[in-house]
């Protein structure tokens, strides 16, 4: 399969047009997409893109026959052809997303809500090679940019950030990038980098699989258990970042007093700062999942598959806003695969509040919730003893899913646990391996 991954190389402040370029990039788009607006039904009944795109960059120029109805040529002179044809295809794109949008609307009948052609206000420009942007010889932290200067295009030394490109020379030396495409994030400019990785991911049978079960939690960062298929634990690890969260927390303290006496219309800049701190726990929580799962040689990271839908209440409700689970699965979802590694998901119900050794419901510690006590009066961490069941839902899952009919039911008369996946827990592993191997099933 493929990958692909992308980095953001900070320009540093220099006095360059890197303005004046977004404007007349964005103006570009503008135009076009009110010209394509007004002809999209004549651009519409072509059904081949390429000859789309072709009759669309055909009606843009100059010409004796569409002289007196279009003059892009005019109002954009020397106008790089690679960047002219990107505005062309982000103009083409809005329309055909406001047509569609417009026709689901009509054809639901809704009275408000109708959608509007959205023009190139957040269009950013692509700086392809040797057109519009060029490398510097090995070595030197700097680029080559065309820029627009409010007269003409010209070429324009940049400087890049020296941690940026050292993590670039350490990480993906070798390795080819697409074009360069501009980003503006925290009043900063960038140079976003994207590379594609081919990528063989394992095809280790499931009975000699090694899997990392991880639980998310809120007190602690995530639970990760090294399992094998039999149920052999070969490893745990508590990820916590604790100093993380408690800068984390005294920004949303320093908020709430904050708001208490003047108000929350002054405090966005705190809660920007909060969101950067949390999407840096997030990443930080997905490297240590990924890293460990990577030193146990794990196939698969198995998750619980959390859907929380409603109205969010109760005192932990800014915490469970806060908690990006989401991003969390994602972000290593996409750096196991480029390690090889599978993902995968199994139902969430009941995974933190069954005993993993089968004793029933447990009893969580009022004080410490991260502690539980089970049906046997054993104390034991909740989040492991979730961490086990993961595991064990995801191979009872796959060992049962390829068996013939009769073997499984067999398998089922013998276990009956096993038959409704919510309720399953890691002593019913045990006890199905146990079966299995007694009854030698392939």
């Amino acid at each position: 399969m493929q990958t692909v991954s992308s980095y953001g190389v900070e320009l540093c402040k220099q006095n360059i047009p890197i303005r004046q370029t977004l404007e007349i990039y964005r103006s570009a788009v503008s135009y076009l997409t009110e010209i394509y607006g007004q002809i999209w039904e004549e651009l519409a009944g072509i059904s081949e893109s390429k000859r789309c795109f072709n009759a669309a960059e055909h009606l843009i120029h100059t010409t004796k026959r569409n002289q007196a109805r279009f003059d892009f040529d005019i109002h954009y002179p020397k106008m790089p052809f690679y960047l002219r044809r990107a505005a062309i295809r982000h103009a083409l794109g809005s329309v055909s997303s406001y047509e569609s949008r417009l026709e689901l609307w009509e054809r639901t009948g809704e009275k408000d809500g109708k959608p509007r052609l959205v023009y190139g206000n957040h269009a950013m420009p692509v700086f392809y090679r040797d057109v519009m942007y060029r490398e510097s010889a090995e070595g030197k932290e700097e680029a080559c940019l065309k820029l627009y200067d409010g007269h003409d295009w010209k070429w324009f030394r940049v400087r890049l950030k020296h941690t940026d490109m050292e993590y670039l020379r350490k990480n993906w030396s070798g390795k080819k990038a697409s074009a360069p495409t501009l980003e503006k994030r925290h009043h900063k400019y960038f140079l976003r980098f994207s590379y594609t990785e081919e990528v063989t991911l394992s095809q280790t049978p499931v009975k000699e699989q090694v899997i990392c079960s991880v639980d998310l939690g809120i007190n602690t960062d995530a639970v990760c258990t090294i399992m094998q298929a039999d149920g052999t634990i070969l490893g745990r690890k508590f990820i916590k970042f604790l100093s993380d969260k408690d800068r984390m927390y005294r920004t949303l303290g320093r908020i709430r007093r904050f708001q208490r006496e003047h108000g929350s219309a002054q405090s966005q800049g705190t809660w920007a700062y909060t969101k950067r701190l949390n999407s840096e726990l997030g990443r930080k929580t997905a490297e240590a999942i990924v890293n460990y799962a990577e030193e146990n040689q794990a196939d698969v990271i198995v998750f619980e598959y959390l859907e929380m839908e409603g109205k969010i209440s109760g005192k932990k409700k800014q915490k469970l806003h806060l908690w990006r689970k989401r991003d969390i699965q994602k972000r290593c979802g996409h750096q196991a695969h480029r390690k090889g590694m599978r993902i995968s998901r199994i139902c969430a119900w009941n995974t933190s509040r069954l005993a993993y050794d089968g004793s029933g419901m447990v009893l969580r510690d009022p004080k410490n919730h991260s502690l539980c006590t089970f049906a046997t009066g054993k104390r034991y961490h909740c989040d492991l003893s979730a961490s086990y069941n993961i595991g064990a839902r995801y191979f009872i899952r796959e060992l049962l899913k390829p068996l013939p009919a009769t073997e499984r039911s067999l398998l089922e008369a013998e276990v009956p646990s096993v038959k409704r996946r919510t309720s399953c827990v890691y002593a019913d592993l045990r006890e199905l391996s146990s079966k299995m191997s007694s009854l030698k099933v392939s």
